[in-house]
């Protein structure tokens, strides 16, 4: 059993967070990372054991285009800033994880420097995948080589070179020995190279008991990243997408089939990173058509097999929309004191503070408990793991259902509510929008204190239905190309079109409202006939 397996992440992107200039001039060090020392009781008092924090060193930018991978991006501090940070994050019981981004550098990187300067006669040639002297990139240097998503910012590694490879596992030992950190988060895992992944392996066995290194993983078999060889957990992109479209699309079927594909994917002793929105993707209380599935949502997170994990902010139910061109409406500067009262006002931080100490108390039964479902239909679901029951419902009206249970007597852990099974049937009242975990009298008081959240979130779903309804007004649309039209009459021009063509639903308001690239919206109206 290590660490990781009973974990529960905190997710910082720490340029956003401290509100760091989107460019580095590599000036003198600024210490932005210490104001995020204050943010360590936070995360310790709403439950979380560990957290997964970066891009941290030396960039131009986002952070993912490496300048130095030992130096600590200026923009944030000193190294000493970063040995600060840890120490004080293991004082607390907290564990850390890096980011580590060994799939491409910058072009400031000194080996990318090296080849621009000297070109075929660069000692690093060699360092990069599939150098072409006679090509050329969008810089006009006069040579071409692979980079990451169609980026020449982001220069790809050759991780087949035994240099690069042994380059960067010290990179590895040098954040162990100069930092103490826990594990490694690997940026874009799906396109690492297999025999350096499990060169990373052998070298975090070797440097520190227990380290665990997690991959990015968008889709494909886990399995072939995540296993002895080579990485202990890949990120599950699948249930993150399961467990909002299985609430706006009222489809508990998605979820249930996700885990039973996982399940039979990967060995049982294999946790999966489970997450529902991160510093890449829009955040869940704007995925979410009906603002109150938070609590189920979240319910699911916290219980379905796998290790969750919480975006900053998210646990105060922000919102974030993922712009065309830019990402920082998902990474924002919080001012953590102007969310001092959120921990008894927010019901979001509430929720997020009771789960986590329900994960802390049921740690055997949430972590290594069986998974068993017991019921499912479209809105709602239950599952066993270990002694507890669980039940959610996407339904905006109440729901009951009766699942086979072993106890005679189980507790709600969110309302504090008992009820009695009957010939080994527990019967289920869930409000609209809810959820709840049972489990057998006796175990509640393992649980401090009890919340009745689910009536809280069951007391404002309606009005949170009617808020997740269109708002969307539509404007008049002229008779010019759609080449020539906005977003907005490019949008209305669309949900005309479909009025013709019969009834327009709630979900066809919703995708047309959510389009916002006028390339894709006139591809859409083009394409009515």
């Amino acid at each position: 059993m290590a660490w990781y397996d009973e974990a529960v992440f905190y997710h910082i992107y720490p340029l956003g967070l401290t509100g760091a200039p989107k460019q580095n001039d590599y000036g003198e060090p600024v210490h932005r990372l210490n104001t995020l020392l204050p943010w360590i009781e936070h995360i310790r008092r709403l439950g979380f054991t560990a957290l997964y924090i970066g891009p941290l060193f030396q960039s131009v930018g986002h952070g993912y285009e490496t300048t130095d991978y030992r130096t600590l991006d200026t923009r944030l501090g000193t190294n000493e800033d970063l040995k600060a940070f840890v120490c004080a994050c293991h004082d607390a019981g907290i564990r850390v994880v890096f980011d580590g981004v060994f799939n491409h550098t910058g072009r400031d990187f000194f080996a990318f420097r090296d080849l621009r300067e000297h070109r075929e006669q660069s000692a690093y040639r060699d360092w990069y995948c599939n150098v072409n002297f006679w090509g050329n990139n969008e810089y006009n240097d006069g040579f071409s080589y692979d980079n990451w998503g169609g980026y020449d910012l982001l220069a790809k590694l050759n991780q087949r070179n035994p240099v690069v490879r042994d380059y960067l596992c010290d990179v590895v030992r040098f954040w162990v020995s100069e930092f103490d950190v826990d594990g490694i988060r690997l940026d874009a895992a799906d396109v690492l190279d297999f025999e350096f992944m499990k060169a990373l392996r052998q070298t975090a066995d070797a440097a520190k008991p227990d380290f665990w290194l997690m991959g990015e993983v968008i889709h494909g078999d886990y399995s072939r990243w995540a296993n002895e060889r080579t990485l202990h957990s890949v990120t599950d992109y699948a249930l993150h997408k399961g467990l909002y479209s299985g609430h706006n699309d009222h489809n508990y079927f998605e979820i249930a089939h996700t885990v039973r594909r996982t399940q039979g994917m990967i060995p049982a002793h294999i946790k999966l990173y489970n997450f529902v929105d991160n510093h890449d993707v829009e955040r869940i209380s704007t995925k979410l058509r009906n603002k109150a599935y938070y609590l189920p949502v979240h319910v699911l997170l916290y219980t379905l097999p796998g290790i969750p994990s919480v975006y900053y902010g998210s646990e105060f139910g922000i919102e974030g929309k993922k712009e065309r061109f830019s990402d920082d409406s998902l990474r924002p500067c919080i001012d953590l004191a102007e969310h001092a009262a959120d921990y008894e006002a927010n019901p979001c931080t509430e929720l997020i503070g009771a789960l986590g100490s329900i994960r802390k108390s049921f740690s055997a039964d949430l972590a290594w408990g069986d998974y068993n479902e017991l019921c499912l239909t479209t809105e709602q679901f239950s599952f066993a793991r270990g002694r507890l029951i669980v039940a959610v419902n996407n339904a905006e009206r109440e729901a009951t259902l009766e699942v086979k249970a072993d106890a005679t007597t189980y507790v709600g852990l969110l309302s504090g509510e008992q009820y009695e099974t009957e010939d080994g049937r527990l019967s289920i009242v869930l409000p609209p929008c809810g959820g709840e975990i049972f489990a057998p009298e006796g175990a509640e008081h393992e649980v401090p204190e009890a919340l009745d959240l689910a009536k809280a979130f069951a007391a404002t779903a309606r009005e949170a239905a009617k808020e997740a309804t269109s708002t969307f007004q539509p404007v008049e649309v002229p008779s010019i190309p759609y080449e020539e039209m906005s977003v907005e009459q490019l949008q209305s021009a669309i949900l005309e079109k479909m009025a013709k063509n019969g009834p327009v639903t709630d979900q066809m308001r919703h995708d047309v409202e959510q389009n916002i690239w006028p390339d894709s919206l006139i591809n859409w109206a083009k394409s009515f006939r």
